[in-house]
């Protein structure tokens, strides 16, 4: 039996995490109860338990600070928070401590039951031999079929005719059942791995109830940003997956205090009684997870996806002639004006549908990266950005950063390159300043023309070519003067004059002093 311990200062909170679950169906047993943190803490060293129920709030010592002298006592316990505080910061500090989940008041039967049994399965995976718990060979394999089935789908690839063939290839599917496909679409920015762990943790415990329902099967496929699945059930069972998908949809949105700043929605597909529809039904709910650009985040999506006619109206066509242009003379505003010209009229083309936008905005990316001739990864990467839009406009503002970042850094490229005779230049004059030199000396090093060189020295420096190497003899004249003892007309010599007239007054008009005069001041 798991040993659990429960902490919380509200006795009623106690009495009733101890009723809810059916501990012996769980194979776990309460060891024993704390009314404050110090208690939990001794009770805790005393009976080392694999799990600990905790408020966040207690007098004594904090739930915060419980659990890490908890993790300090037991390294492996694993760590319930329930709190009536629906605050993301909370859930942070708590997955950094490790905990296993955070639940909020009040507290529901299930949800206490599902997470309950999922840190068992924690417990008895770290030690399988204590529990007698063998590893759920059979499970994984079918779970591994569900989501060859489900990514095959998404594919495109031909499904079989009947029923009893994809029992036969994927293991799914029975006699007189319907398929139905769902998206469910995570939308967020700039959370961290830990942060997408604990909610792709919630999602999957939400999602348990359709695994139980009688008669059903489903089959999913986890991404980043998505749960993809596909349930067959008999007609009469599919208003029973609907309710408990849309059950899952509302406690995710419940939740989303806690979970931070993230969105869900969820789309179901129409029901087909054929196998060969399934990748037809999972396209199908793909494209109408795109609705929400359109309708708001955390709704369930259904219905008939019947295209508008965007594709036809040559949009695209228009954006690749004007960011062309602007492309070719790096014009940031006019490729910015471009596509909120293609926003306007996209979104306000008549009947549009989110997947529409979504399909031009990614087309309209990979247009741009062709023309900038940036490589596959750039393209997918904006692709996945895009992917976290939760409305129609950021869709295309995605688009707009996507060109901003290329074009600036595409500018800078440029124009270093164009400055890179200009960095041969002053190199060569850096190392032979003391040496005769002429501007057609550096134009052979760098390869141009007297004249173009010249003008393009003179445009990026800010002065001529003949200013520039006089700045920097009398540098490294005034230097000499300073830090050596060397007599004026060998300072002279060492920085490429050979009249000594010359160098004194050519000195003197950089500095406003003479040489000697230099040295007695600095020297």
């Amino acid at each position: 039996m798991l040993k659990v311990v429960i902490a919380d200062d509200e006795a009623r909170i106690l009495s009733l995490i101890r009723l809810l679950p059916d501990w012996d169906a769980l194979g776990m047993e309460v060891v024993g109860a704390a009314g404050n943190g110090l208690e939990a803490l001794a009770l805790i060293e005393r009976e080392r338990p694999d799990i600990l129920v905790t408020d966040i709030r207690m007098p004594g010592c904090q739930g915060l600070e419980l659990i890490e002298r908890a993790r300090r006592a037991v390294p492996d316990i694993e760590i319930i928070i329930i709190s009536g505080y629906a605050h993301f910061e909370y859930a942070q500090t708590a997955i950094k401590l490790g905990v296993g989940d955070y639940l909020l008041k009040p507290i529901k039967k299930d949800e206490l039951t599902a997470t309950l049994s999922k840190l068992a399965q924690r417990c008895r995976a770290k030690h399988p031999s204590a529990s007698g718990a063998a590893p759920d060979g059979e499970g994984r394999a079918k779970a591994a079929l569900g989501e060859k089935l489900v990514r095959e789908a998404a594919s495109g690839r031909a499904f079989p005719a009947s029923a009893e063939e994809l029992v036969r290839t994927y293991g799914f599917g029975m006699p007189e059942g319907t398929y139905r496909a769902f998206v469910l679409k995570l939308d967020y920015r700039g959370l961290g791995r830990e942060p997408l762990e604990i909610i792709h943790g919630k999602v999957r415990e939400l999602f348990a109830p359709l695994m139980a329902l009688p008669d059903a099967q489903l089959a999913c496929a986890h991404e980043e940003d998505r749960l993809t699945g596909v349930v067959c059930a008999p007609p009469d069972v599919q208003a029973n997956v609907r309710r408990a998908l849309r059950q899952a949809l509302n406690q995710l949105e419940a939740q989303k205090g806690l979970l931070g700043p993230v969105s869900f929605s969820l789309s179901l597909s129409e029901a087909d009684a054929s196998p060969e529809q399934i990748p037809a039904l999972v396209r199908q709910a793909g494209q109408l997870i795109d609705e929400r650009l359109l309708e708001g985040t955390g709704r369930l999506l259904e219905g008939a996806s019947t295209p508008s006619g965007l594709r036809d109206a040559r949009l695209l066509e228009r954006y690749g002639h004007e960011i062309e242009k602007a492309l070719s003379t790096l014009d940031t505003g006019l490729a910015v004006a471009s596509t909120n010209a293609l926003a306007h009229e996209a979104m306000g083309f008549p009947g549009v549908r989110g997947y529409e936008l979504t399909e031009l905005v990614r087309s309209a990316g990979s247009l741009f990266a062709l023309r900038l001739g940036l490589d596959g990864g750039e393209e997918a990467a904006f692709a996945r950005e895009a992917s976290l839009s939760s409305r129609a406009d950021e869709l295309f503002d995605c688009l707009i950063r996507f060109e901003k970042k290329h074009m600036e850094a595409e500018d800078i490229r440029r124009r270093s390159e164009a400055l890179r005779p200009i960095r041969i230049a002053k190199q060569y004059v850096q190392e032979h300043y003391s040496q005769s030199i002429t501007l057609e000396d550096v134009c052979a090093a760098t390869g141009f023309s007297v004249s173009y060189f010249s003008a393009l020295f003179k445009k990026e420096s800010g002065e001529g070519f003949s200013k520039y190497l006089t700045g920097v003899r009398m540098e490294r004249a005034k230097e000499l003067l300073q830090e050596s003892s060397l007599p004026v007309s060998e300072v002279c010599a060492q920085v490429g004059y050979s009249d000594l007239k010359h160098f004194t007054q050519t000195f003197k008009k950089y500095t406003s002093l003479s040489p000697a005069q230099y040295r007695k001041l600095y020297g």
